[in-house]
């Protein structure tokens, strides 16, 4: 990834105790010349479930690679990203972990003919570099969350059911004890029962402290466990509220809930 950032000036850190945990100001993403992100500006508070939304294509991916620093070899950004406060301008995507951020991608890059378990302990490995006595610590954590897992901890990974392998995407990005936990498209491809339950656990990560910025196509669902919400379309921020507001916002149900034809 290139970055046409100053890593030279970074921003000062925010020291107030009001200052979002994370946050991009002007933030944009190239793919060559093309802007597939137009400047954005989002804030993630501490605990907070914060949702993007949109429809395929919108940008939301491209938004999340960004921030964790995950973009292709032919993305560049401009603008700022603060983790805590902090410039992530020129950060490498292991520091980006290492300093509290864990994004548990789309595909969900699992590896299929490890254990359960053994893939949940990958996601320890950073805190067991850094000489962490107790990096495995999160293992009894993540098994109380997902009691499924803990029954099929000596299973390989690809043996599991779609709503069973992203129960174990979450928990091996939970193994490295992040501050905010970016998930995109935890929904796609799996049976809506199996949403249903995906999205009751994000409900519950909420308790545990971690704050979760989550991209999704599945707006009802998303405003549903969100505490605020971005609406992206064409690689814009066309609209942003309290989620609980946007679910009752009639350009939300005509374009993304679909309740406008229920009704007729």
């Amino acid at each position: 990834m290139t970055t046409e950032i100053d890593i030279n000036a970074p921003l000062p850190v925010i020291s107030t105790s009001e200052a979002p945990l994370l946050q991009t100001r002007d933030l944009q993403a190239f793919y060559g010349k093309v802007e597939a992100l137009q400047p954005a500006n989002i804030q993630v508070g501490a605990g907070q479930i914060v949702t993007v939304i949109g429809p395929n294509g919108a940008g939301k991916s491209t938004m999340l690679n960004a921030i964790a620093g995950a973009l292709p070899a032919n993305g560049s950004l401009r603008g700022q990203i603060l983790l805590a406060g902090h410039d992530l301008a020129g950060v490498a995507i292991e520091k980006r972990v290492a300093q509290g951020m864990s994004l548990v991608p789309e595909k969900r890059e699992l590896f299929a003919s490890m254990k359960v378990e053994d893939n949940l302990l990958l996601g320890s490995y950073r805190r067991y570099q850094a000489g962490e006595k107790n990096y495995a610590d999160q293992l009894q954590v993540v098994f109380d969350l997902f009691p499924r897992l803990k029954e099929r901890r000596n299973q390989e990974a690809g043996t599991l059911s779609g709503g069973e392998r992203q129960m174990l995407a979450l928990g091996r990005a939970l193994m490295a004890k992040p501050q905010i936990l970016m998930l995109d498209e935890p929904s796609l491809g799996l049976a809506p029962l199996i949403v249903k339950e995906i999205f009751h656990i994000i409900q519950r990560l909420k308790q545990t402290g971690v704050a979760i910025l989550l991209v999704e196509q599945n707006a009802r669902a998303a405003l549903q466990v969100a505490d605020y919400a971005y609406v992206l379309e064409t690689g814009q921020i066309a609209l942003e509220g309290i989620a609980a507001e946007l679910v009752n916002d009639q350009r939300v149900i005509d374009t993304y809930l679909g309740l406008a034809k229920k009704n007729h």
